[in-house]
């Protein structure tokens, strides 16, 4: 079938983005209509559900069909949207506190179930859009407005999250990286199953400074590490640094610049294993992973639905036997 010819442009509502100035949500935004435009489908087969939150106001900037739903339960509208048509691209619009907090478990159970839904998760750690609660992935002593002592809790890493569920394809972008999330962002598009990708966002008023460490050209090269399929785990500003695996325990080595030892991990991923860990790499003592975790393939929901719907007999059988009854 020839791909139908879209312009980034033709995915923007015209609406006033109604987002703080500086926020990384414009960014994600740029990158999800440009994303849309190249995958070649007909405008009419894009559909954006969001829950509540700063990140949910995104079905008002994109032009396609779309609901603003309520909190957390994006997944599950989402969900009946692909089923009653599997040709449509469903993207997921969501946040920490939306995806992960009152919506957790729908989001849980659509992982499971291996529905073909774009999830895109916003993580700025914090509740933006009612100024300033601590959320799921809050920080440990955060002082917010609910915790102006310091939050107590151990936050979720939402990607390892998704990949502890045995998500076919997680993924980490951040905000300003628009290279690397092009490159993310294009290959999730194409993914049959379910997508997680997270994406690190700031929050001006709130979180404004949380990703400094990863943007600063003085030391975001320390701080950030680049997953590629097939390629060794290296990082640091004069790529002397790796990630070896010892034990199914990641440790950060050193070398002289030009020569990665053969103990450097080779990163793979279609190993469930190593999604994992490579997941679980937190600052400070790793650098913070980002780039395509894991992408597998097996049969999604909807692919299942349909082939059992072609032959119910199961079905026919149940309404044939000695448990169903008809009301005179």
């Amino acid at each position: 079938m020839e791909k139908t010819k879209l312009t980034a442009k033709d995915f923007s509502s015209g609406l006033p983005v109604k987002w703080c100035p500086g926020c990384g949500d414009f960014a994600i935004l740029s990158q999800i209509q440009k994303t849309m435009a190249g995958m070649g489908l007909p405008h009419e087969k894009y559909v954006v559900v969001s829950g509540i939150g700063c990140s949910s106001r995104f079905p008002y900037y994109v032009n396609t069909y779309g609901f603003h739903s309520i909190h957390g339960r994006a997944p599950a509208v989402a969900t009946g949207v692909k089923l009653a048509d599997p040709d449509l691209s469903v993207w997921v619009i969501t946040g920490d506190g939306d995806g992960l907090s009152i919506g957790g478990n729908h989001m849980l159970h659509a992982i499971r179930k291996n529905i073909g839904l774009k999830i895109v998760l916003f993580n700025n750690r914090i509740y933006a859009l009612t100024k300033g609660q601590a959320s799921p992935t809050t920080q440990p002593g955060s002082k917010t407005k609910t915790t102006p002592d310091g939050s107590l809790d151990w936050p979720f890493n939402p990607a390892r999250f998704a990949a502890g569920l045995d998500c076919t394809f997680v993924a980490r972008g951040i905000d300003f990286d628009l290279p690397g999330n092009a490159a993310i962002l294009e290959r999730a598009a194409a993914h049959r199953g379910t997508v997680f990708v997270e994406i690190l966002q700031k929050c001006v008023p709130f979180t404004d400074k949380e990703f400094d460490s990863l943007k600063d050209p003085q030391t975001k090269d320390d701080n950030v590490l680049r997953v590629e399929h097939g390629k060794q785990l290296v990082f640091g500003k004069e790529k002397n640094k790796g990630i070896a695996f010892r034990g199914f325990r990641p440790e950060v080595v050193a070398f002289p610049a030009g020569k990665v030892p053969a103990e450097v991990a080779v990163y793979d991923e279609t190993s469930a294993e190593m999604a994992y860990l490579i997941s679980g790499l937190t600052q400070p003592e790793f650098p913070v992973p980002v780039g395509v975790f894991k992408a597998v393939e097996k049969p999604s929901y909807e692919e299942l639905v349909a082939e059992q719907a072609a032959a119910p007999a199961g079905l026919d059988a149940l309404l044939a036997g000695p448990d169903a009854w008809e009301v005179r």
